[in-house]
Order: structure tokens, then sequence, then C-alpha cells
């Protein structure tokens, strides 16, 4: 089985593992719209020329294996997955930007390795995204609605 692929002078075999999380406080959005994502990215992947090798969901995080064409750099394919991507679920889900604030839905960064599932190297990654993004979370928090009551905040 031959995977390599070719564009006008050159032969290629580019595959990324790359693992993203959404933030913290969007996690119970997350499992409940998770099939939704899965087709927004598979969209967005179809978009750029991008072949999906594997994908898998998990409960707090995304494993894509992907092959990018060598005329994509994949900091620019991850940015614009995760931007479109966060724009397309807003728009899906109008309400979650009214109930949630802004239309951030993924932690900042990513993890990407060229050769497969380093496990231990994925882990650490999603356990230190969550703990930054817990600790920006609290420095930046806005209460939209009042804890005590639960009727929106009024902006003073």
């Amino acid at each position: 089985m031959d995977d390599t692929k070719s564009l006008a002078h050159s032969k290629w075999r580019c595959k990324y593992h790359i693992v993203f999380a959404p933030k913290y406080r969007r996690q119970a959005i997350y499992g409940k719209i998770k099939s939704d994502i899965g087709v927004i990215l598979r969209k967005l992947c179809e978009y750029k020329g991008v072949e999906i090798l594997e994908a898998n969901a998990c409960p707090d995080h995304i494993h894509m294996l992907v092959s990018i064409p060598p005329k994509i750099s994949v900091a620019s394919f991850v940015g614009y997955l995760k931007g479109k991507s966060s724009l397309m679920i807003f728009d899906k889900h109008a309400n979650l930007k009214y109930k949630y604030g802004n239309r951030h839905f993924w932690c900042k960064g990513y993890f990407v390795d060229t050769v497969g599932r380093n496990k231990e190297a994925i882990a650490k990654y999603i356990r230190e995204q969550l703990q930054e993004d817990i600790i920006a979370d609290q420095l930046s928090l806005k209460e939209l609605t009042d804890p005590f009551t639960g009727e929106p905040v009024k902006k003073s």
C-alpha cells in the first residue's frame, strides 16, 4: 500500500497527529454538541484539501490524524481549523454565545506530532492546557448571570 501523494514536481507523505481541547468552561457544551463539531471539522478539512485519516472526539479533547499537503503549514491549518470551527459552532448554536459570553471555544495552542500517538506527551499537554485555561478563566471571569438569583447581570 503506497500512501505517497504527489504534486507537480514532488512526492510527499505528511501525516500529523494533532490534539486540541475546548476551554474549561466550554466542556459542558462540548459533550452535548460533539457530533456537530465532528461534522464542522470534517467540512473545514475538506475545504482545505486535508485528508482525515483518523479522528476521535474524546470527553475533553480532540485527536486528529491528518494528511496535510506541504503547501499548507501545520500552524496555519490548525489556526484556520480552530478559528473557523469556533465561529461555525457559535453560528449553528447561536444561544451559546449569549449564555457563555464570548465566541472563544478552544484552548490556546495545540499539540502536534509527526509520528503517531505519543500518549504520555498528549496526556501532559491536556493536563497543562486545562490548568492554564482554568487560571486564565479565573483572571478574566465575567458572570453573565447572578449565581445566587439566576437573573442576568445588569451592566454598569
